[in-house]
């Protein structure tokens, strides 16, 4: 059983972005997932998200968690009958909370495994790293303020960078089945976003060059939200091939190291 809508803020939204060479992205990808494409590049990326008042809708908010979270995203489309459908595959989730890693592929959509976040912020810089307890993931990224995109991005204004991510709403991760990806869909009361530079970032993920080959991977913009009333929506599974309600041991990682 899960739950049906989850309330909540979003304290702190960061979402960091790179370019990426589509044909080693979709090496990564599994069925029935491919690239979204942007001016012919597709676009991966981590968000670093803070949520408060984290709770069923049927909860008072002073009943909610807060928690630090981090998911590796890549945008993608799929077929749905003859329609496309538009979202992000997250291929991992990690967490502060120990009640998400516990909950995560029960309660609610997705797997997240718990990790130890250092979060140094002010009203103008956001630094956020995280490790994940099992020693396989490391991000850290050092922000600050912005007023305009980097010119080297593959955005062209503003305004088209937020309608890209505002059709990211969608995003499917590692069931605890195999062959099986929970959908959970973010749906905000308002929508805005701002840009960040970036003096630094580092992911274990994106970094690794058997996964990205040199010259495949490239950083392209920042973004940062606050401050967003915010319901999560779950959604029904995607279920591919003969196997989809076999229980499954293949964690995410596996899942990606496929060449």
């Amino acid at each position: 059983m899960q739950l049906p809508i989850i309330h909540g803020t979003i304290d702190r939204r960061i979402l960091v972005n790179f370019r990426a060479d589509p044909e080693v992205v979709q090496r990564i990808l599994p069925a029935p997932f491919r690239p979204r494409l942007i001016h012919g590049v597709s676009l991966v990326g981590i968000c670093l998200i803070r949520l408060k008042g984290i709770r069923p809708g049927f909860l008072p908010a002073w009943c909610g968690i807060e928690s630090e979270n981090a998911a590796h995203r890549i945008a993608v489309e799929w077929d749905e009958g003859h329609e496309t459908g538009s979202g992000v595959f997250v291929p991992c989730r990690d967490t502060s909370s120990r009640w998400n890693a516990l909950a995560g592929g029960r309660l609610f959509p997705g797997l997240h495994h718990p990790a130890r976040f250092d979060v140094d912020e002010s009203d103008t810089a956001w630094n956020v790293a995280f490790d994940r307890l099992d020693g396989m993931t490391h991000v850290a990224v050092r922000t600050t303020a912005a007023t305009s995109l980097p010119p080297t991005s593959v955005f062209a204004t503003h305004d088209e960078a937020s309608e890209f991510f505002a059709r990211d709403s969608l995003g499917y991760s590692p069931a605890r089945a195999a062959n099986t990806y929970d959908g959970l869909e973010l749906c905000t009361h308002t929508w805005r976003i701002e840009p960040l530079a970036v003096q630094h970032v580092e992911s274990s993920f994106f970094d690794d060059p058997a996964r990205f080959p040199p010259g495949t991977i490239a950083f392209d913009s920042a973004f940062l939200m606050h401050d967003i009333e915010h319901e999560w929506h779950m959604h029904e599974p995607l279920c591919c091939g003969a196997l989809c309600n076999e229980p499954s041991l293949v964690i995410a990682e596996e899942i990606l190291s496929r060449e």
